[in-house]
């Protein structure tokens, strides 16, 4: 709203100072600080009301180390998180480009069906909350929203570009001339190759010249499954204090930048990526997250204060999703997301092989101590800080691989 008033003032008013709302690093530099401040001044408040309502965690792995102490811990502390986001982004975004308003989407929708979760668990007492079947309904229907905006909108664009042949006027020699056009395609980056860009529509190929007209049959539901893969897998890992919350910032980091660098035309042409117009606005939302996840930490670090629930951590799993299929760096989630990716596999590695052996031998066998993959090694008598910590190490090596990848075709 502030960028839309300030645009205002500055083109019908001249206003001194006015101007410095058309820069993006300004923005997002304020964004972060008042997305970091709203979390750590409200936060207490917010933390404060849920004891004051009893809204407490219950505790069911009372096996692992440290795990009784967290009993009655207040949860639902995401509310803090969506409000560190959506409200610096609303001040500070562009509210009508596009990018921002499928983040807003994203955030409330999937925050929401968190919020139904914690509160079935907390007023029924059922630990089981919401059952799996509506979040999948939800989470599908949000991919179905995204994928179908990123294909049909006509704000959604790259930029490629073409070399064509131009006459010299003077001595009618024809010589290669490069422009940038404007393109449609459902083009995403491929890491680790050298000509990097996939082309969902190609997978339609025996179509002949309708590909092009039906590559959101693929698109589509390759969004649905990574929206619904991401948002999930942040749930799965936020099982000990803060690894969900610091393991999101780092990625929020990494996304930041790709945004910054897909939006700029100088940058996006320098390394070889595709150059996406309007996305580097995507920045100023991403400070936000970067900002409350930060400032999240401070009362969700061990030991925590706060837990933040399915509330947050859906929410923080489906931003992260859209962000990266927006700047369509969705393929280098395997890579930056590796923890979270880890921690998914882990639940289906054991729950498989458990279902297997008990069919086979009639007992059921276990590849992990316990999963997620955390609790594996809380149960190793690793404490949960420690674990945090390393976790957040293999976090910043990812990141950096991830950066890699740009070059290492």
């Amino acid at each position: 709203m502030l960028y839309q008033l300030f645009d205002y003032l500055n083109s019908h008013f001249d206003i001194p100072g006015a101007g410095v709302f058309q820069y993006i690093s300004f923005r997002a530099s304020m964004a972060f600080i008042f997305s970091l401040l709203i979390s750590v001044i409200f936060g207490k408040k917010i933390i404060n009301h849920l004891q004051n309502i009893q809204v407490g965690e219950t505790i069911r792995e009372l096996g692992l180390q440290g795990q009784e102490q967290k009993a009655g811990t207040p949860t639902m502390g995401g509310l803090i998180i969506l409000g560190a986001i959506l409200i610096p982004s609303l001040l500070f975004a562009d509210l009508s480009n596009i990018y921002i308003i499928l983040l807003l989407i994203s955030t409330v929708w999937l925050g929401f069906i968190g919020f139904l979760d914690d509160y079935k668990k907390l007023k029924y007492k059922n630990k089981e909350g919401l059952k799996g079947k509506y979040k999948i309904i939800g989470q599908v229907v949000l991919g179905i929203i995204v994928g179908a905006t990123m294909y049909f909108h006509e704000d959604v664009t790259i930029k490629e570009k073409h070399t064509v042949l131009v006459e010299v006027v003077e001595t009618g020699e024809m010589v290669e001339h490069t422009e940038m056009v404007t393109s449609k395609a459902l083009k995403t980056t491929i890491p680790f190759v050298k000509n990097n860009e996939l082309d969902y529509s190609s997978f339609l190929s025996f179509m002949g010249d309708k590909a092009k007209d039906y590559g959101w049959l693929i698109f589509i539901p390759v969004v649905i499954f990574i929206i619904t893969a991401v948002s999930n897998a942040a749930n799965l890992t936020d099982g000990i204090d803060g690894l969900a919350t610091g393991t999101s910032a780092i990625i929020g980091v990494t996304l930041g930048v790709f945004a910054y660098l897909s939006g700029n035309v100088i940058f996006s042409d320098f390394l070889n990526i595709l150059y996406i117009p309007d996305v580097g606005e995507m920045v100023v939302y991403m400070a936000s997250f970067v900002g409350g996840t930060v400032g999240f930490l401070w009362y969700n670090s061990y030991p925590a204060q706060v837990f933040m629930g399915d509330t947050g951590s859906l929410a923080l799993g489906g931003i992260i999703a859209v962000f990266a299929i927006a700047i369509r760096k969705e393929l280098l989630i395997p890579i930056l997301c590796g923890i979270f990716v880890a921690e998914n596999l882990s639940v289906i590695i054991q729950v498989s092989y458990f279902k297997y052996t008990r069919k086979r031998f009639g007992k059921g066998k276990r590849v992990f101590l316990m999963s997620p993959l955390h609790h594996h090694y809380q149960k190793k008598g690793y404490h949960e800080s420690k674990i945090v910590m390393r976790f957040f190490l293999i976090g910043v090596l990812l990141a950096v691989a991830t950066f890699i990848t740009l070059k290492l075709r």
